[in-house]
């Protein structure tokens, strides 16, 4: 399943870009956003796979949003414009559509989008194999040795993280967020539930529909992580 948001300044554009994405099983719609501002703050709150926008929006472009944006998701433009695909190429993005779009071919640049996300993933789990049972992260303007073993579950706190150890009754405050700490985290031991909850796998004592269990302690799923949830219920049954 790949995380997608859908940015066009007009509306009945936005809703037949929500409408084509509904089509295809691969895409989970995490926010159709009017604008690129609304789509900063998304980005902020959520890990996104693709973005599906439009070029030409009052105040930020989608030629200047996307070339704002480091470790940048996969990007396919639509735009009534063809006089901008040259430069769009050159933030190698998956593709250039120029409305109307058929359908048939909305589906061919998604198609695209998913081999390349699929690359990346295989590429990242590659590079997450850890080679060290351990990260620095910053406790009190020190950088303090942290075990992923003895880590239960990290609480995202805007700018700070909550992070409960087995060690230790008291949680450590750490100065960062969980968009920057969950790709140090190897992705066989973890598992994000939630926008504000990472999770140790081997502290997880039970799931239900709506919820994670860690002893007494019920933690809610975000609809955004439903599906890695499934996933994992899947490959562990």
């Amino acid at each position: 399943m790949m995380n997608c948001i859908a940015v066009d300044d007009e509306p009945l554009a936005l809703k037949l870009l929500q409408d084509n994405i509904s089509r295809v099983p691969y895409l989970n719609l995490v926010a159709a956003c009017p604008d690129a501002f609304e789509a900063i703050r998304v980005l902020q709150e959520h890990k996104i796979d693709l973005i599906f926008i439009d070029i030409q929006m009052p105040g930020l472009s989608g030629l200047q949003f996307i070339s704002t944006l480091q470790n940048k998701p996969l990007v396919i433009f639509i735009t009534a414009y063809k006089q901008y695909a040259l430069e769009s190429y050159d933030l190698a993005v998956v593709d250039y559509l120029v409305k109307p779009v058929a359908l048939e071919r909305f589906i061919k640049a998604c198609n695209r989008a998913k081999e390349m996300h699929e690359f990346r993933m295989l590429k990242q789990q590659n590079k997450n194999v850890p080679t060290n049972e351990f990260i620095f992260v910053n406790v009190d303007y020190s950088q303090v040795k942290l075990m992923f073993n003895d880590i239960i579950w990290i609480e995202g706190l805007r700018d700070y993280l909550k992070i409960h150890l087995k060690s230790t009754a008291k949680p450590l405050i750490v100065r960062a967020s969980l968009k920057s700490i969950e790709p140090e985290l190897p992705q066989n031991k973890f598992i994000r539930i939630h926008k504000s909850y990472i999770l140790s796998l081997e502290s997880i004592t039970a799931i239900r529909k709506n919820s994670v269990f860690i002893k007494d302690l019920e933690l809610p799923i975000g609809e955004t992580y439903r599906a890695e949830i499934d996933k994992l219920i899947r490959n562990n049954s």
